[in-house]
């Protein structure tokens, strides 16, 4: 479950990246939702980051949301190659029936920094998207998560570990591994994958990293089921239920 973590080379800091000058060389974020008591109208449903990239991403806000009442909120991560548009798919409807907001940040490139040449760009930039999405709206700060398909289950677990003291919660969709940098705090952690996985084999996925999540401690909820490199809907489903529970 570990792997040598290489320092992300040196690169212009990203405007309006959060103010905390967090470590993105060590995969730690530091964007907070907000405290503040009344949020101005925001757009609702499908909107782009805007943040004047090439690979940008998306966030959803679903028609329940209300400025008054927090919201929960998860960073969804594709995996390699992927795309906001086609990874939003994943829980979009059921977010909309849990009132949950999806921000979809891009890669940098094909796959997530940390799989090439160690942590940096794309912790910046997904800092930068949570500072942009707290600071517009509503998020309960006890519900915030973070997820992925694949490559992106591998990157949100090593970002989930790393900064639990934001995300409470990972969902992790046939991780091939996790490579936090540091650890901090305990999150909860949903893991599933299928028995047919030709991509990424769970004997030496995830179930090398059920094993050593057991043996740290963590809270998790792990689903094997029948089937290739994929997420089932049920599956899909239950983990939202999971991410909701107060478990």
């Amino acid at each position: 479950m570990t792997l040598h973590i290489a320092n992300a080379p040196d690169m212009p800091s990203l405007q309006g990246a959060d103010r905390a000058r967090p470590d993105h060389s060590r995969g730690r974020i530091g964007a907070r939702p907000s405290s503040v008591s009344a949020f101005k109208d925001a757009p609702l449903g499908e909107q782009k980051l805007g943040l004047g990239l090439v690979r940008d991403g998306l966030v959803y806000v679903p028609s329940k949301y209300r400025p008054d009442r927090p919201a929960p909120l998860v960073v969804l991560l594709h995996g390699a190659g992927g795309s906001a548009k086609n990874t939003l798919g994943l829980l979009r409807q059921l977010a909309d029936q849990a009132g949950v907001i999806l921000l979809v940040p891009e890669s940098r490139r094909a796959s997530w920094d940390v799989i090439d040449e160690g942590f940096g760009p794309d912790v910046e930039l997904i800092d930068r998207a949570l500072a942009l999405v707290f600071g517009r709206y509503s998020v309960e700060p006890e519900r915030v998560g973070i997820g992925g398909f694949s490559d992106g289950a591998s990157y949100a677990l090593s970002l989930g570990l790393a900064n639990g003291d934001l995300f409470r919660h990972v969902l992790a969709f046939s991780p091939g591994f996790a490579a936090p940098a540091e650890r901090n705090g305990m999150p909860r952690i949903f893991i599933s994958h299928g028995d047919g996985d030709a991509v990424l084999p769970i004997d030496r996925c995830s179930r090398r990293i059920v094993t050593k999540l057991k043996v740290s401690g963590y809270d998790y909820l792990y689903r094997e089921f029948d089937g290739p490199h994929t997420v089932p809907h049920e599956i899909a489903r239950e983990a939202v239920a999971w991410f909701m529970s107060d478990g």
